[in-house]
C-alpha cells in the first residue's frame, strides 16, 4: 500500500522513521541527513527491525579536523551545498544560477519502492528520485528533473544515481576490449580519487564497462561480497567508482552511473522533465555468481523475455558474404533444415547496389538484378523447408554512395567527412521524417519478404554526432532508435530481433528491452569465445547471446580449431551456424547433425538454468556450466584454452550442485572427444559404469583429464532417482 512519510533527520543518537526496501533478500534503508536530504543508511543483506534500529542509532560520523563543524554526510543528491567534494549526483544550471542544495519535500513509499521529490536550495528545480527493489533483489534507480521556474530555461549536464559502498569494498572489476575481442576484464586497487569510465561513441562500444563490480578484496565468481551496477542506456554514459580522504558519510566510497549529456543536449523549458536511464545496482555476497544469478532472474522476469526454445540458426554472412545467388542460398536452406537448423538468416547483400560495403546502405529496396522475384522466393522455401526466415539490416547508417544519401544529405548527423568510417556515416533518428522513413522501408520488406526475424546491425561509433543547426543529438538519436524498435515490435508483435553492433558494442538492457537477443562478438574463434561469452554472462542470461560454430579456420583470427571445440563453446548460448556447411565433408555434417540434436536436447536447461563458474584451478583452464534451478541436472564444460606449468589437474570443484543428492555423471562425447595430453584418464572416466557421486562430493572436486589447448569437454550430471 502506498503511503507518504515525511522523514526526520538523522541525528547521533535515536531512531528517526526510515524508508526500508526489502525484498529478494536484500534491504535499502534511507533517512535524512542534516541538511534535509534522504541519504542511504544501507545497502545489502537483508535486515530486520532491530538491524535498522542500530545503523540509524550509528548513522552519524565524528567531526573531523579541518573540516565543516557538523559530521559529513552523502546523500541521494550529494552536491557542493552540502559539503561534498566528491563527484555530485546533478549537474544542472539555470543561466547564471547552479541548481544545488537539494532538500526534500514529499516521500511516498511502500515496502519494495520509494520516491523522494527535492527541491533545489534556489527553487529552480524539483528532481524526483526514484527507487525500487524487483523481486530478484535488484535496486532500479531513477531520476526526474523538471523545471519549475516561469520562464528561465535549465540546462541539464549530468544526473547521476550514486550509493556509497562500505570500507570492505576495496576492489574493482569491470571491462575493456575492442573489435573481436570484447568483455576483457580488469581489476584495480581502489585509491583515493575517480575511477571513471565514459563511454561518448554513442553506444556503449567494444570496451564498454558493462557491469561494473566493487567488492571484498580478492573476490571471485564463488566468493566475496560484491556490489555492482549496470545502466541501461544505448548512448553516452559513464560509470565512477570514487574515495575521498573524508569518506562519504559514514560509508568509504561511491559507486554510480548515467548518461553522459553533452552540452546543449537537454535544455528544459518551464514544465519540462528530464528522466534518467534506468541504473540497476546490485549486491551479493556469493561471489561474483551470485550478481549473474540476481542479473539473469531479474531478466528473466520481464514480460517480453523469449520464453521459446530458442531456435537453432544459421546466418549466412560466413558462408557466401555478399555472392547472393538464389539456387545456392536455396541449397544451403535444405542442407541446413537436414541438419537440424531452425532458423535461416539471410545477412548482408540483398538491397540495391550492395554487392560490397561501399554502397547502398539506406537504400532498403530488395535488389531486382539480384533478386528479379523479390526475396519471397527464398522465404517460401525456408518456410517450405520448416524453418523461420531472417534478415539483416542497419537502419541507423547510410553510405553516401545510396540514393537516400543524395536525395537528403541533411539526413545525415553532420561530422567531418574524413570520419567516414566503414564506407558510412549516421542517420539522424533525432529527425522524425527519418525515423518514419526507415520504418516504413523495414515495414514493408518485413512484410512482403514474411521475414521472422532481424538482424539489427550498427558498425560504427557516432563521432560529432551534429543536428542541423550543429547541436549535439546522441541522446535524441538514440531515443529515436528506440522509438523504431518499439514500433517496429508493435506492427510485428511475433518479430524476434537481435542488436549486433559490429558485434559486442552495444551490449544493454536499454536496447534489450527492445530485443531478443545480442550477438556477442564478430569474432567466432572458439578460444575468444570462451572469455567473451564467459563474461558476457555476467550480465546476460546464455539464452540471449548469440553464440555460432564457424568454419575450422576462424575468419577474424584465422585461428584454426576442432569441430568438437568450437561445438562446445557455441553450446552454451543461443546456438547457430556461421560457415558454408555445403563445403563440409560426410563427417563434419555427420558432427553438425549430433551437436544440432544435443542443443535441442539441452537448451532447456541452459536457457532457464544457474550460470555457475568455477574459480581457476590453474591458469589456462577454464569450469563452467548451467545448473537446474531444483538441481537435478547440470551441464558443464572442461576447457583448456592454453598450456601451463602444471603436470596434472588436481581435483576440480564443481559447484553449485544439491550435496545431498546423488548424481549421475557422463561426458557427452556427440560433438567429438577432446584431445588429450596425458598417458590415460583418470579412473572413474575409464570404468565400464558412469560415475555415481553426491553432490557434496563433487564440491570436493573432480580429476578431470589433461586436455590438449583449445579442447574442451562436455560433463552431464543427472540426479539418481531413489
Amino acid at each position: 500500500m502506498t503511503s507518504s512519510i515525511s522523514l526526520p533527520r538523522i541525528d547521533a543518537v535515536g531512531n528517526p522513521a526510515i524508508a526500508h526496501l526489502r525484498r529478494g533478500g536484500v534491504s535499502a534503508v534511507f533517512a535524512t541527513d542534516a541538511f534535509g536530504a534522504p541519504a542511504l543508511v544501507h545497502w545489502g543483506r537483508a535486515l530486520d527491525d532491530t538491524d535498522v534500529a542500530g545503523l540509524l542509532a550509528t548513522a552519524t560520523p565524528a567531526v573531523m579536523n579541518a573540516s565543516i563543524d557538523i559530521p559529513r554526510s552523502f546523500s541521494i543528491a550529494a552536491g557542493r551545498a552540502h559539503g561534498w567534494s566528491g563527484t555530485p549526483a546533478i549537474e544542472a544550471d539555470a543561466g547564471d544560477a547552479v541548481i544545488d542544495g537539494f532538500a526534500l519535500i514529499d516521500t511516498d513509499a511502500d515496502g519494495s519502492r520509494v520516491r523522494f521529490t527535492l527541491r533545489d536550495a534556489s527553487s529552480l528545480a524539483e528532481a524526483v528520485f526514484s527507487y525500487e527493489l524487483d523481486a530478484s533483489g535488484i535496486l532500479h534507480a531513477g531520476i526526474e528533473i523538471r523545471n519549475v521556474t516561469a520562464d528561465t530555461p535549465l540546462d541539464i549536464r549530468t544526473a547521476r544515481a550514486l550509493l556509497p559502498l562500505p570500507a570492505r569494498a576495496a576492489e574493482v572489476l569491470d571491462f575493456s576490449g575492442r573489435w573481436t575481442n570484447e568483455r576483457l576484464p580488469q581489476r584495480s586497487t581502489i585509491h583515493d580519487g575517480t575511477w571513471l569510465r565514459s563511454s561518448r561513441r554513442g553506444r556503449p562500444g567494444h570496451d564498454a564497462s558493462m557491469l561494473t563490480l566493487v567488492g571484498t578484496p580478492g573476490f571471485r565468481f564463488r566468493d566475496g561480497e560484491i556490489w555492482a551496477t549496470h545502466l541501461a542506456w544505448s548512448g553516452n554514459q559513464e560509470t565512477i567508482v570514487e574515495r575521498l580522504p573524508e569518506g562519504a558519510g559514514v560509508h568509504r566510497s561511491v559507486l554510480g552511473s548515467g548518461e553522459l549529456v553533452d552540452a546543449g543536449e537537454v535544455r528544459l523549458e518551464p514544465g519540462e522533465t528530464y528522466r534518467s536511464p534506468d541504473t540497476l545496482f546490485v549486491w551479493s555476497d556469493e561471489g561474483i555468481d551470485g550478481v549473474t544469478a540476481r542479473l539473469h532472474a531479474s531478466i528473466r522476469s520481464r514480460a517480453g523475455h523469449p520464453l521459446s526454445p530458442r531456435p537453432l540458426l544459421l546466418n549466412t554472412w560466413e558462408a557466401v558474404y555478399f555472392d547472393h545467388d538464389l539456387e545456392k542460398l536455396s541449397a544451403l536452406a535444405a542442407s541446413a533444415a537436414e541438419l537440424g537448423v531452425e532458423r535461416f538468416v539471410l545477412d548482408d547483400g540483398w538491397f540495391r547496389a550492395r554487392r560490397d560495403d561501399h554502397a547502398g546502405l539506406g537504400d532498403w529496396f530488395i535488389d531486382a538484378d539480384v533478386w528479379p522475384a523479390g526475396l519471397r522466393p527464398l522465404s517460401d522455401r525456408v518456410h517450405e523447408l520448416g524453418m523461420q526466415f531472417g534478415l539483416w539490416f542497419e537502419p541507423e547508417m547510410v553510405n553516401p554512395d545510396s540514393d537516400l544519401a543524395r536525395a537528403h544529405p541533411d539526413w545525415l548527423l553532420g561530422e567531418s567527412r574524413l570520419l567516414e568510417s566503414r564506407h558510412q556515416f549516421v542517420l539522424d533518428f533525432s529527425r522524425d521524417e527519418v525515423a518514419a522513413y526507415v520504418l516504413e522501408r523495414l515495414d514493408e520488406v518485413i512484410t512482403d519478404a514474411a521475414v521472422d526475424f532481424v538482424k539489427w546491425d550498427h558498425n560504427r561509433d557516432l563521432h560529432a554526432s551534429l543536428g542541423a543547426g550543429g547541436e549535439r543529438r546522441v541522446r535524441a538519436h538514440t531515443q529515436g532508435v528506440y522509438r523504431v524498435l518499439d514500433e517496429l515490435r508493435r506492427r510485428h508483435p511475433q518479430l524476434e530481433i537481435e542488436s549486433c553492433a559490429s558485434g559486442g558494442g552495444r551490449v544493454d538492457l536499454g536496447i534489450l528491452a527492445r530485443t531478443d537477443r545480442v550477438w556477442a562478438s564478430d569474432c567466432n574463434d572458439p578460444i575468444e569465445r570462451q572469455s567473451i561469452q564467459r563474461w558476457t554472462q555476467t550480465l546476460l542470461p546464455p539464452e540471449l547471446i548469440g553464440s555460432h560454430v564457424g568454419p575450422t579456420e576462424s575468419h577474424t583470427t584465422h585461428r584454426h580449431a576442432s569441430f568438437s571445440f568450437r561445438a562446445v563453446t557455441a553450446l552454451f548460448g543461443h546456438a547457430g551456424i556461421e560457415w558454408d556447411i555445403d563445403e563440409a565433408s560426410p563427417d563434419e555434417r555427420q558432427a553438425i547433425a549430433a551437436w544440432a540434436a544435443l542443443y535441442k536436447e539441452v537448451r532447456g536447461l541452459i536457457h532457464t538454468g544457474v550460470t555457475v563458474r568455477a574459480d581457476a584451478v590453474d591458469d589456462g583452464t577454464i569450469l563452467h556450466g548451467v545448473v537446474g534451478h531444483d538441481r537435478r541436472e547440470a551441464l558443464f564444460a572442461w576447457v583448456r584454452t592454453a598450456t601451463n606449468g602444471v603436470a596434472h589437474t588436481a581435483r576440480v570443484p564443481i559447484p553449485g550442485l544439491d550435496p545431498r543428492t546423488l548424481y549421475r555423471v557422463r561426458v557427452r562425447e556427440e560433438v567429438g572427444a577432446a584431445s588429450r595430453h596425458e598417458v590415460d584418464d583418470p579412473a572413474w572416466l575409464r570404468a565400464d559404469d558412469d560415475l555415481l557421486c553426491t553432490g557434496a562430493v563433487l564440491e570436493q572436486g573432480l580429476p578431470l583429464p589433461v586436455l590438449n589447448p583449445s579442447q574442451g569437454m562436455l560433463l552431464h550430471l543427472q540426479a539418481v532417482e531413489a
